[in-house]
């Protein structure tokens, strides 16, 4: 997959390039060639999808704002940069600054210890419509865990917007340029991100990132803000308690709603695969737990044929192997997650036929071979009474998603071994 790099930096090579090369390097050449040569790992990261009606930005506050956005991340660092994202957009996006902080209280937008953020060695980018960019690395400790405020000033929000609406922690918009102010007095607060896919750290070369990708249990549909209760999050936390994981990133790249084979809320998983998973840096396992929204629409608001279900099993059967390829192709290692049950569930109604569909397609993960590893999901979190249910223990209510004691369920049942 070719990298987009912003043209700024493009330029900046080719006039290093072109440069007598009996003179010394300059300052700016030696920080590109260092940051080039340097192991970046992702250690929090979002899916980009188009943010659009309740997910967009108002129309009061689509211009000429600050944008303030809490994220956990995951490992620590001593050297950070950031990814920016206008991969959905249709014109170009204007960063008219941009700044690293420390977060003081959770769920408000003051923060301390501020670093300012250039592109380029510029204050300002723009990014043009579908691409994304990255900041120059700043010297910057993050603790691993720790909350990271990045702070953007949006002179105009581009329009159709780039995000991702289920943040589950609370960003703040402002009037005006003001990245650089601590407390951001008068903020309105909004549950979603925009422009913002990754934070990355240096680390040392055997360091790495897992990607979980997949839907809504996987994006925190039920999570409180704040509260930090994915699976994914659960995930990191124990991979940041022992010493022989303590240096592996975590990215969550879920899409509530999302699907396999058909685009619904964001693009299907096979079109996203490549830039939520292969394009990151430093990704060297995924996690897919995805499936349960193509078994659900196929009868949701119709009855299907025998034929209609046959196929879409071996459909996703094809789509999971495509992932796969493409992931060894990058020495990536796939682990796949059963499909858990969702039987009760009023939005999708599922009956026999839907059950039968996921218990083959289940056993296709499980005893295929194709996966490099299997979580099994639906074994440990279905009602052991009722198999094609969730256990009342772990169920939200809707029959579909995890309470947050299911996500922190499921999160502690990834073995830590497969990372070692």
């Amino acid at each position: 997959m070719m990298r987009r790099w912003p043209l700024a930096l493009v330029l900046s090579a080719l006039i290093v390039t072109g440069a007598d090369a009996r003179e010394p390097a300059s300052a700016s050449a030696r920080g590109a060639a260092s940051a080039r040569d340097t192991h970046w790992i992702a250690t929090w990261g979002s899916s980009q999808m188009i943010a659009e009606g309740d997910n967009a930005l108002p129309a009061d506050r689509a211009g000429a704002i600050t944008l303030r956005q809490i994220v956990r991340v995951s490992a620590a660092g001593e050297r950070v940069r950031i990814r920016l994202s206008n991969a959905f957009g249709t014109r170009p996006l204007a960063i008219g600054g941009a700044q690293l902080a420390r977060p003081v209280v959770p769920g408000t937008p003051r923060t301390e210890g501020g670093a300012r953020l250039t592109f380029s060695g510029q204050g300002d980018a723009v990014i043009l419509a579908g691409a994304e960019i990255y900041s120059d690395p700043v010297p910057f400790h993050v603790a691993a865990g720790a909350d990271l405020a990045i702070s953007l000033y949006l002179p105009e929000a581009a329009g159709p917007q780039t995000g991702h609406p289920g943040s589950r922690a609370t960003s703040f918009t402002l009037a005006g340029n003001a990245v650089t102010d601590e407390t951001l007095a008068g903020a309105t607060p909004t549950t979603h991100w925009y422009a913002l896919a990754d934070v990355e750290v240096a680390r040392a070369p055997a360091a790495g990132t897992v990607v979980a990708i997949g839907d809504s249990i996987t994006d925190g549909y039920g999570v409180k803000p704040e509260h930090n209760a994915r699976w994914p999050d659960v995930l990191a936390e124990r991979l940041r308690g022992t010493a022989a994981t303590r240096a592996i990133g975590v990215v969550n790249a879920g899409i509530g709603g999302n699907r396999v084979l058909l685009d619904g809320l964001g693009p299907n998983l096979l079109a996203r695969f490549d830039r939520d998973v292969i394009a990151r840096s430093g990704v060297r396992w995924a996690i897919v737990l995805e499936g349960v929204n193509d078994l659900g629409v196929l009868t949701r608001d119709a009855p299907a044929t025998p034929a209609q279900h046959a196929a879409l099993v071996a459909q996703l059967k094809v789509g999971f192997a495509q992932l796969v390829a493409r992931a060894h192709a990058h020495g990536i290692t796939v682990i796949g997650g059963t499909v858990m049950p969702f039987g009760g569930n009023t939005y999708y109604h599922p009956d026999a036929a839907n059950e039968a569909d996921r218990q083959a397609v289940n056993a296709f993960i499980r005893t295929s071979g194709l996966f490099d590893a299997v979580i099994d999901f639906d074994r440990s979190m279905r009602d052991p009474a009722h198999p094609d249910r969730l256990s009342p223990a772990y169920d939200s209510g809707d029959h579909l998603h995890p309470s947050e004691a299911g996500y922190r369920a499921m999160g502690g049942l990834v073995p830590l071994a497969l990372f070692r």
